[in-house]
């Protein structure tokens, strides 16, 4: 035996790698069996139903329509206006949740007076229930009776906005919530990018005669790129996705004001019971984060380049 391992001495190495891939395999199978029995299978289903007729029934089997459905995705007035109404949130809200979580950043990273208690309180709308916290939104912008309004009627304002009750105001106010509520989330990954700039640039930078707005351009901001385009991709899907929010400000009104495409593919789905034209509209969905997706690392890769 003996010798012949001494003639054959890849044996035992290849079975020892045999060994550590198998050890490698059992780690990632667990988190590979719950990806694929609850996010691949599902979207795989989805691209077949999205070719089907069904209303979920189980009497009634699925029909085979063809392109149908995606078809009268053009003759639909409620999925375009889902789908402008998911750009134009996405296009506002994705900017601003940025340059509010990073000015946030900027002034919390500082040294000043009770500024763990600031940071508590910046984050602490992400982790607060969604219920409770548009309620009391919802409350404070009240066109009648909320506080907001009755502030701008002191300042003179005779005709304030009725925020999410007009349909010119409603798509505003969602943003404005959606910012409020989800900088201090993308603030702490501002902070730690911060936090791991070394302080050296800035000393070099300051014996050049770098003043802030220069340390800030030319140091902060290239530093800070990596975690910037990491909050850049996770805003956008964050945005395409919406829906929660949508629910508890506005549902989707006054009109479809602020419909989205999840909102309206809940509608389609779970109140019409249109299963395969809801996976139709989910797939466009699908394809629109994949593509801006694609374009977002593309783009980075440039820059980084």
């Amino acid at each position: 035996m003996a010798d012949f391992a001494k003639i054959h001495p890849n044996i035992g190495t290849a079975r020892k790698k045999r060994i550590d891939n198998l050890i490698a395999y059992s780690f990632i199978a667990p988190n590979f069996i719950g990806f694929a029995i609850f996010t691949l299978v599902p979207i795989i289903m989805a691209v077949g139903l999205s070719f089907m007729k069904w209303n979920g029934s189980a009497v009634q089997s699925p029909k085979f329509v063809g392109i149908d459905n995606y078809a009268r995705l053009f003759k639909d007035s409620r999925f375009i206006d889902a789908f402008e109404h998911t750009i134009v949130y996405t296009v506002l809200t994705v900017p601003l949740t940025m340059i509010a979580a990073l000015f946030l950043a900027l002034v919390l990273n500082k040294k000043l007076f009770g500024r763990n208690f600031f940071r508590t309180v910046s984050f602490f709308p992400y982790v607060a229930s969604l219920v409770a916290v548009a309620a009391v939104w919802n409350a404070l912008f009240s066109p009648d009776m909320g506080p907001v309004n009755e502030i701008l009627r002191v300042f003179g304002v005779s005709n304030p906005p009725r925020w999410a009750a007009d349909k010119n105001w409603a798509m505003p106010t969602l943003i404005m919530f959606s910012v409020w509520k989800n900088m201090g989330y993308y603030m702490v990954m501002y902070l730690a990018g911060l936090q791991n700039i070394s302080p050296e640039l800035y000393e070099a930078a300051s014996l050049d005669g770098a003043g802030a707005a220069q340390k800030f351009k030319y140091v902060t901001l290239p530093q800070l790129g990596p975690t910037t385009f990491l909050v850049l991709v996770m805003v956008t899907i964050q945005c395409f996705k919406v829906y929660d929010i949508v629910l508890m400000i506005t549902g989707g009104g006054p009109g479809t004001s602020t419909l989205v495409l999840v909102y309206h593919i809940y509608n389609v789905a779970f109140v019409q019971w249109d299963l395969g034209y809801a996976a139709a509209i989910s797939m466009v969905l699908f394809l629109m984060v994949l593509t801006v997706t694609i374009i977002q690392f593309r783009g980075e890769k440039k820059i980084s380049d």
